[in-house]
């Protein structure tokens, strides 16, 4: 989780640092609309939650004990 949030603070800046640049790209949307930053931001956060969630899930229900002992 704290590459995903470190990457998701990387990218905000980026994004404002770049706005002079994106502002052909943009259609209806301000460079620096806060909501838009923080609705895409929050959609890329639950995505790095969701992808670190299910691996550590799996990794909690694994048998530690029971696999050294079949080593």
């Amino acid at each position: 989780m704290r590459l995903g949030v470190s990457g998701l603070a990387f990218a905000l800046v980026m994004a404002v640092g770049l706005t002079r640049y994106m502002t052909s790209m943009l259609v209806n949307t301000e460079p620096r609309d806060a909501a838009t930053l923080s609705a895409v931001a929050m959609l890329f956060f639950a995505i790095a939650v969701r992808a670190s969630w299910l691996p550590a899930r799996r990794a909690a229900a694994f048998n530690t004990a029971a696999a050294l002992r079949n080593e």
